[in-house]
């Protein structure tokens, strides 16, 4: 019955997403993040619906004639670069074949990253997109949340198997990133209803990440918590979500919880931190020996036996910087650094020119929960292996046409109010009899 549930809404959106390319960033993100096909039993498990929907979006930018721009900006020039530069990283690789195989499914992402920033041209497109990565993953966090709650944290979450998000770990990296955008949507609601709804998905997407029982996870909500708190638009009530949020989750937990969080203290006798830190170790020689990396792939058994403090311990990077470090070298890591603080920075700079504009205040809470989420990829990832992850660039591509929605909006207030009055929900109330400037934000 799953089966064909997905394959209709998949196969139906299909034609409507070649007069509409946008609803194509849409399905895809829904597709990339909820995965609802590997939730299937049948002939849907292993259909390429994702390549469908590319395929639809694809054809849609030459039969539709919905608005369309690019947005040449330093953060999208600097990621093509990037991707430029893996392809160099390839050609050198260690393992040619393999690491052709995992570029190629790195640049199908960021096809999708280009095109979402060439179809989301307004506040509409946008908001609704970060709806459709909100639900996706917010589907996770509020069934694990429930489990957790549910088991008191005696059994570990996980995500759909053969996913990015399958792990433990990389699950609660996602989840993570996606509290914020949650506190995001949270803000724009006017519905009691659903702003209670949005308050409760926080919270047992908390719930869920902790009960992944990965310590990366618990850091990055430390870290994130803080940052929460920092950037919130209400000081107060955001203090006393964390503290109760915080106190929630650590009463449930259980002591194997705990005796496993305090291994961080004693990292020197963990295997799975002695692993990483070896990992680390070896993604550094790799760089300081080769300027190119050693291509995508690049954590196998005869390497380690080169570049390895111990060649006994092979495994993944399970860091997101050192495993840009390993596998495409000093270069490629300044690229990626360079392009998550361009992001920030971008953000700060949307933070910055909308303060006093109230119809933009919009704009400056996305802007800082961006910042916040990531935190969340920037902390946590430090121990996973995600560096290609979808996530991320979406969320430069949030930030690059979120800042371009407000260069528009500050270059030509009026245009940008009447187009928002035709398309957007979110449209400019009339103005009061006798009074040019009652128009407000409903």
């Amino acid at each position: 019955m799953r089966d064909i549930a997905v394959s209709l809404v998949v196969f139906g959106l299909l034609p409507y997403i070649l007069f509409r390319p946008h609803w194509g960033i849409y399905l895809s993100a829904w597709l990339g993040y909820m995965n609802p096909h590997r939730l299937c039993y049948g002939f849907a498990l292993n259909l390429p619906f994702v390549q469908f929907a590319a395929l639809a979006t694809l054809l849609g930018l030459v039969f539709s004639r919905e608005k369309k721009r690019m947005i040449w900006s330093g953060e999208v020039i600097l990621l093509i670069i990037f991707i430029l530069w893996m392809g160099v990283t390839t050609l050198l690789a260690f393992f040619p074949d393999p690491a052709l195989e995992q570029y190629i499914k790195v640049i199908k992402i960021q096809i999708l990253t280009f095109l979402a920033i060439f179809l989301l041209t307004s506040r509409d497109k946008l908001h609704t997109f970060i709806w459709v990565i909100a639900l996706s993953l917010g589907y996770y966090g509020l069934k694990g949340g429930i489990f957790t709650i549910i088991e008191g944290g005696q059994h570990r979450v996980w995500g759909p198997e053969g996913t990015f998000i399958g792990g433990n770990n990389e699950l609660a990296l996602a989840l993570l990133m996606t509290i914020p955008l949650f506190r995001y949507l949270q803000l724009q609601e006017t519905r009691k209803w659903v702003q209670r709804g949005l308050l409760a998905a926080m919270l047992l997407t908390a719930f869920a990440a902790i009960g992944s029982q990965s310590r990366g996870a618990m850091l990055g909500m430390a870290v994130m918590g803080f940052s929460f708190w920092l950037k919130s638009r209400y000081k107060l009530g955001s203090a006393i979500l964390v503290i109760v949020g915080a106190v929630g989750i650590l009463s449930v937990m259980p002591e194997t919880w705990y005796a496993r969080m305090d291994t961080v203290k004693t990292y020197e006798e963990d295997r799975s931190a002695m692993s990483r830190i070896n990992a680390w170790r070896t993604a550094f020689n790799i760089g300081t020996d080769r300027v190119t990396g050693g291509g995508f792939e690049t954590f196998q058994a005869s390497v380690y036996a080169q570049y390895s403090p111990d060649p006994t311990m092979v495994f993944n990077a399970h860091s997101i910087y050192f495993q840009v470090l390993g596998e495409h070298g000093f270069i490629g890591l300044a690229m990626f650094l360079g392009l998550m603080a361009m992001t920030w920075f971008k953000c700060s700079g949307v933070i910055r020119r909308t303060k006093q504009d109230s119809e933009l205040k919009w704009a400056q809470d996305l802007a800082a929960m961006l910042q916040v989420s990531l935190l969340g990829y920037a902390s946590a990832g430090a121990f996973l292996g995600l560096a290609y992850f979808d996530y991320f660039y979406h969320l430069v591509a949030i930030a690059v046409v979120l800042a371009d929605l407000v260069t528009q909006r500050i270059a030509s207030p009026d245009a940008v109010r009447a187009d928002a009055s035709a398309t957007n929900p979110y449209r400019l109330a009339a103005p009061a009899k006798g009074k040019a400037n009652a128009s407000r934000p409903v």
